[in-house]
């Protein structure tokens, strides 16, 4: 095993020959927009998302099922169509399933995924001197829970959408062809963009500073959290990690909300040698991914987590 509990990493790795170690990741959750084929491609895009924040290639994939007894199938299709198709996207091959009756729809992937075992990239190799790059927006979480509500504006479900069903494969391409100089991956998710970056400075033993102008926000995700769309699952991010952090400057509490907003399928937090940093960034941008420069890698102190306006 090279990679297991240890450091809340993104995925277990365990190797099984001199050049070869296996990924070893599930995730699967409700409904987060309306239409069917949508939730599979989103649900699929999220699975795969662990294997790439370690720097691996999804080979195989299962699909988890729950699906009420008396559903429509033809929607269950859909969804598993949707999934299907991210799946063919990634050259990920899925191989078989589970399903069970249950009253709540949830859907997800068990994804299988390979990388050489001295490539492996988690979240514990961040150094002092590091800049950090996110390579999507942040607002899923709002924006869904005003899906939800029937609040959402359609040029913000459009954007979330694009974001949420759009693979991190092209960002994890151009961080592996930084070989050497990318010290830690992982991708941001249910705990927000603090909560990862929490674990990668733990995990690290590092601090960060963020700049919060810096983080790039999907449209209408500040709109969102202004009208109180703010997620369950945002509140409770926040009441764990913001002990650990510490703001500079006049910070708009609508910014410093959405640092805890849980994303869904989100984009990839890089922490890479400065001196290669707008190199990368540029090569991320040369493969249409949205990246920006966020913040940098600090000796750890205290606080664990800055923040500057």
């Amino acid at each position: 095993m090279l990679i297991g509990f240890d450091t809340a990493d993104d995925a277990g790795v365990y190797q099984i020959a001199p050049d070869t170690a296996l990924i070893h990741t599930v995730d699967f959750f409700t409904p987060i927009v309306d239409d069917p084929y949508t939730f599979g491609q989103i649900a699929a895009v999220n699975a795969l998302s662990d294997v790439y924040a370690m720097g691996g290639r999804p080979m195989s994939a299962l699909a988890l099922v729950c699906f009420p007894e008396k559903g429509d199938l033809a929607i269950l299709e859909r969804i598993l169509a949707g999934g299907l198709s991210k799946m063919i996207e990634a050259a990920c091959t899925v191989i078989g399933g589970h399903s069970i009756r249950d009253d709540e729809l949830k859907f997800g992937y068990a994804v299988t995924g390979s990388v050489h075992p001295k490539r492996v990239l988690a979240n514990s190799g961040a150094r002092a001197g590091d800049a950090l790059l996110l390579t999507k927006a942040l607002g899923t979480g709002v924006i869904s829970t005003a899906i939800k509500k029937g609040k959402a504006e359609p040029a913000w479900v459009e954007a979330a959408t694009a974001s949420m069903t759009t693979l991190n494969r092209s960002a994890m391409e151009a961080v592996t062809r930084h070989e050497g100089h990318v010290h830690a991956l992982t991708d941001i998710t249910g705990f927000g963009l603090i909560g990862h970056a929490r674990e990668l400075a733990l995990a690290s033993s590092v601090s960060l500073r963020l700049f919060a102008a810096q983080v790039p926000l999907l449209p209408g995700a500040l709109d969102c959290v202004r009208a109180g769309f703010v997620p369950g699952g945002l509140n409770n991010n926040r009441d764990f990690a913001e002990c650990l952090v510490s703001y500079e400057g006049n910070l708009p509490e609508d910014v410093k909300t959405l640092l805890f907003d849980p994303q869904t399928a989100g984009g990839l937090l890089i922490s890479v040698a400065a001196a290669q940093s707008d190199q990368l960034l540029r090569n991320l941008q040369a493969a249409s991914v949205p990246a920006a420069r966020i913040g940098e890698v600090l000796p750890q102190a205290k606080p664990l987590i800055s923040v500057a306006s």
